[in-house]
């Protein structure tokens, strides 16, 4: 945060090096511009990226890194040319509201450069900071893809932080949702306490494949390469496998796409207004993310438990209480 004209000293938690362990970290923000809000972090979820980056996954980190993107907070200081926030709002940018997508430049909440030539620093209510990326990166594809159609079949690789925000839409929009997981420990919670149709272990090849042919779309969380082919080959005709996991690579058969035109789709994010979409649509159909809240000083260990899915389902950082 800053003041108008003048920078302001924040307190982070960093990472220095390939290690990705972070401890605290002091920095300075810019001042604050006439379109910009300046907002007080109370909560901060922790996602998958927040390892790529501190841990440099894809050779691009900007050290020191201080993770965190799924922001709830207050709004301390506005600019002049902002119109529709005020000061102590809650708060979790194009004219297509599409600014993630900016030919001018996207701005992340961190590891990305800002206006000023600096590098953006993040910042680790409960509830809603797991739906500001894991949310809205799930729902954002299955409303692309028209999957918000009863009676449709949905496909999900990985049931962490994404994968469990992607049953819970797909059961409010009518689907039927699948499973599918390397963990045959995953089953029961995946049957009895999300409701999923049906569970497939994806590592018994008999399994695999008596379901082909089955989803109309998969939504891959998968953080670790695999058998693209396998996963083109469990869709129905015309269907998308939508990537919204970071694995090293990619590899499938050109035939696995063209038998059965099948598509090959990705996301990172979206923008303001489906994101708007996306919270109004949890508050009107109670769905919430399911979270273990920790202090900001068992974030390493938050880290490590997540990278051997040892969290149901998503870890929030209480900031507010852990740093005052």
């Amino acid at each position: 945060m800053s003041r108008q004209g003048v920078t302001e000293d924040c307190l982070g938690w960093a990472a220095r090096d390939v290690s990705g362990f972070l401890s605290p970290y002091t920095f300075s923000r810019r001042a604050v511009g006439s379109d910009d809000v300046s907002v007080k972090i109370t909560h901060c979820g922790i996602c998958y990226g927040d390892v790529v980056w501190t841990r440099n996954k894809l050779g691009d980190s900007m050290y020191p890194v201080v993770p965190g993107h799924e922001i709830v907070g207050i709004v301390k200081k506005v600019g002049s040319n902002v119109q529709n926030f005020k000061v102590g709002d809650q708060v979790g940018y194009c004219n297509d509201f599409l600014e993630i997508h900016c030919v001018k430049g996207p701005i992340f909440t961190f590891n990305s450069i800002d206006v000023d030539g600096t590098i953006m620093k993040g910042r680790y209510s409960t509830l809603a900071a797991p739906l500001l990326c894991a949310g809205v990166t799930v729902y954002t594809p299955m409303m692309r893809h028209k999957m918000n159609q009863p009676g449709k079949s949905l496909g999900v690789i990985g049931f962490g932080g994404l994968g469990h925000m992607a049953m819970k839409f797909t059961k409010a929009f009518g689907l039927n949702v699948t499973v599918l997981s390397t963990s045959i420990s995953k089953k029961e919670d995946a049957l009895n306490f999300l409701g999923a149709d049906k569970f497939v272990l994806s590592s018994d090849q008999e399994n695999i494949k008596a379901f082909g042919g089955e989803v109309n779309q998969l939504t891959h969380s998968f953080s670790i390469s695999d058998s693209t082919d396998m996963y083109l080959s469990l869709l129905k005709i015309g269907g998308v496998l939508v990537v919204v996991g970071a694995p090293s690579e990619i590899k499938f058969h050109p035939a696995s796409l063209i038998m059965g035109m099948k598509n090959i789709s990705g996301i990172v994010t979206c923008g303001t207004k489906m994101t708007q979409e996306m919270i109004d649509f949890c508050a009107t159909n109670k769905i919430y993310p399911e979270i273990e809240i920790i202090p900001i000083q068992t974030v390493n260990e938050a880290l490590e438990r997540m990278i051997n899915s040892d969290v149901k389902y998503h870890f929030v950082i209480d900031i507010e209480n852990s740093l005052n």
